[in-house]
């Protein structure tokens, strides 16, 4: 699972989409781009933008006249993206690096990430990067998972998956839920020379979806069902198992829960 811009490939952005973005991942992107300004001090970056979720959101809220510039380490994301958002216009799609930036000391007014700074293996690298391409003032603007005790539904398809698979350290999959401690966060931007931090706690409630529905977008839409597929079990059985304990925690049609995140907020000194 180290490299996640090969594996998101095949129709598992379809499901991260269709099932992860409906369930919570949408709600969460119009909370983040509801916090930047309509104008803010030029133009905008988006990092991370995978399926384009919040890329949608960021292009209602910001001015027209300001571009936006969408970037993925993953081209099957950004082609993705780029086809479910061909009637909005004025989206610059680009494949990039966080941790090296393919752009212009100063270039960009904001930065916005959503859920992405978590599975970038050299975070001071990305924090510093972020900071070189931001003008004076600049806004960071980003949110990451709460720890997985606070994500009862994350819990309990880890605790799923990792039963099925009992030693397996490429099925102990936890990387997204560690980034949760303000201290942690505190410190990267501190070393990137970040100034003005605020950071928030953002619940979202999970009621406009199934129980199979979450279990179908957390296994058929991540790189995990390669791997699960890599090791001869069936999809359909493991989205079984995890629809079962989702049920039991949750209900099954509604499934009722809550998901739970950090937004952070920071600007270039």
């Amino acid at each position: 699972m180290t490299d996640t811009s090969a594996s998101f490939t095949g129709t598992i952005p379809q499901y991260y989409d269709s099932c992860l973005g409906t369930g919570w991942f949408d709600a969460f992107a119009l909370d983040l781009a509801q916090r930047l300004p309509a104008k803010p001090p030029g133009d905008i970056l988006e990092i991370a933008c995978g399926t384009g979720l919040l890329t949608r959101r960021l292009r209602e809220r910001i001015d027209p006249s300001l571009r936006l510039v969408a970037s993925d380490l993953s081209p099957a994301m950004l082609d993705y993206a780029r086809g479910k958002l061909s009637d909005a216009n004025g989206i610059e799609w680009r494949e990039a690096d966080a941790a090296g930036l393919p752009f212009r000391d100063g270039e960009f007014g904001a930065v916005v990430c959503g859920f992405g700074f978590m599975f970038v293996p050299d975070k001071n690298a990305a924090f510093s990067e972020t900071r070189r391409v931001l003008k004076q003032d600049g806004i960071l603007l980003f949110n990451v998972w709460d720890s997985i005790d606070e994500n009862p539904h994350i819990k309990a398809n880890a605790e799923v998956v990792e039963g099925l698979f009992p030693g397996d350290a490429e099925m102990r999959f936890r990387i997204p839920y560690e980034m949760y401690d303000p201290a942690l966060l505190q410190g990267l931007l501190a070393r990137a020379d970040f100034g003005d931090v605020k950071i928030e706690k953002k619940a979202v409630t999970l009621d406009r979806v199934s129980a199979r529905m979450i279990a179908t977008g957390q296994i058929r839409g991540t790189p995990r069902s390669l791997l699960i597929e890599k090791r001869g079990m069936a999809l359909d059985d493991v989205i079984e198992k995890v629809t079962a304990a989702l049920t039991k925690l949750g209900g099954a049609d509604p499934y009722r829960g809550v998901a739970r995140a950090l937004v952070v907020e920071a600007r270039r000194r």
